[in-house]
């Protein structure tokens, strides 16, 4: 999944309470974050913690990157086991059940609360919040690299190729793959093994569950029925455009990934992050015209809203109080609007926050000709009110889940298995992850 930094995370959604003066000369109090993002927007997280300690006196920022999310939410439970842990780390979405069922965090709403700030908790999107909230609403970590998958589209090579329309559905990409094709394109549109655009967000825009239990939101006792769903036919379809060469896979294993694939323009198609966008429009040579758009859906499908994606931050237990003055007051500081626009300029991720959005939207921001088409990513993560299948997915070891998902799609589109037995494969063995996380947490109820 994509993976993905730091966010528009409390877009105006904290007011600025002053906690007191703080004695002359004191010594500042430090205090750790770690976060899963590198490359150039672990750069960005450094700036950002960089500012935050130029704009004040009192607490001084350790930003620490672990290398990728995984590690991260690894290297959180093995610290706060040593009782070594960070007073704020970064856990993507898939590890978001992992924290909640610990009891090794502060809730959001405890943390600014006992720290004097005010926060209007129904500003953020409900299709953002509701991912990191417990089963009755009440949000327990502070979303902040949000983002969702998107369609990407060479423009130039849509003109050169006589294609005229945007891909809305399905059935359209397939018609701009074929003109493509025709016009002397040998990669219309790349694909990898990441299940969080093709089943993950697919399912949910299509109305279609992961797993029983509303995506495990009513009880540990899921399981999952990826196998069973409209998904299936999904991946039948890729394969057939793939046997077709219409479809290429694109790995970082096989030399490129997607978005580089797309960027060098050896792919006029993609389905990824809006958090790409940034990169997108750095990359591509300029002259190059290009969209991003919502996903396509199948034609008759009555679209959804889609899943958020990227990561929220957990204040950790077992610290002392001043350090978690400091951490609300850093959560503070990245909510201001200052700071939201900021991100989403430097970056490609979106206002997790209806005033931060609007507030974006209202002095031009997505009328600029390097941001225009990222509102979409809001249209999408609010184009229906949540609903069991839309709201999330709540399944222990998703990490888990999601590779074995991935190894099945592996030898579908590169050892030409059998869709149906492998999918069921995966399926089984991801039904043996769900039940030794429900054994591990036996007893424990989802709030």
């Amino acid at each position: 999944m994509k993976i993905f930094a730091l966010k528009t995370v409390l877009a105006g959604l904290m007011a600025a309470t002053t906690l007191g003066a703080a004695p002359a000369f004191a010594e500042k109090t430090k205090f750790e974050f770690w976060y899963g993002l590198s490359g150039d927007l672990g750069e960005r997280v450094q700036d950002a913690c960089k500012k935050f300690n130029d704009s004040q006196a009192d607490y001084e920022i350790v930003c620490t990157s672990q290398n990728a999310y995984d590690a991260t939410l690894q290297n959180t439970i093995a610290a706060y086991r040593a009782k070594k842990q960070p007073a704020i780390t970064q856990i993507y979405d898939a590890g978001t059940l992992d924290l909640m069922l610990s009891g090794a965090f502060i809730p959001a709403k405890k943390l600014m609360a006992d720290n004097g700030y005010k926060i209007d908790w129904n500003n953020y999107f409900g299709g953002i919040a509701n991912y990191y909230a417990t089963a009755g609403g009440e949000l327990q970590s502070f979303p902040f690299n949000s983002s969702t998958a998107m369609f990407y589209y060479n423009e130039t090579a849509f003109e050169k190729a006589g294609i005229t329309f945007k891909p809305e559905t399905w059935e359209q990409v397939e018609e701009a793959a074929r003109k493509l094709k025709a016009a002397g394109y040998e990669c219309p549109l790349g694909f990898n093994f990441d299940t969080w655009a093709i089943m993950e967000q697919f399912s949910a825009i299509h109305n279609q569950p992961l797993a029983t239990k509303a995506n495990g939101y009513q009880g540990l006792d899921a399981e999952v029925v990826f196998n069973k769903t409209k998904f299936v036919d999904h991946v039948k379809f890729f394969k057939k455009m793939q046997d077709e060469k219409l479809f290429v896979v694109k790995t970082k294993q096989l030399g490129m990934d997607i978005v580089p694939a797309f960027t060098s323009q050896t792919c006029q198609m993609m389905q990824t992050s809006v958090a790409d966008h940034g990169t997108v429009g750095k990359t591509l040579p300029e002259g190059v015209k290009w969209q991003a758009t919502m996903l396509p859906v199948w034609k008759g499908t009555e679209r959804k809203n889609s899943l958020v994606g990227g990561a929220s931050l957990w204040v950790m237990a077992g610290r002392p109080d001043a350090e978690y003055k400091g951490a609300a007051a850093f959560l503070n500081f990245i909510g201001q609007p200052d700071m939201v626009q900021w991100w989403s300029t430097v970056t490609g991720y979106i206002p997790v926050t209806k005033t931060g959005f609007d507030a974006m939207k209202a002095n031009g921001f997505y009328d600029k000709a390097p941001y225009k088409g990222r509102e979409l990513a809001i249209a999408s993560l609010t184009y229906t009110p949540t609903s069991e299948n839309t709201r999330g997915i709540r399944l222990g070891g998703f990490t888990q889940i999601r590779k074995e998902v991935g190894t099945a799609l592996e030898a579908i589109f590169m050892q030409n298995a059998d869709v149906q037995k492998e999918l069921d494969q995966a399926a089984e063995r991801s039904n043996a992850v769900l039940r030794r996380f429900e054994k591990t947490y036996a007893g424990q109820k989802l709030n």
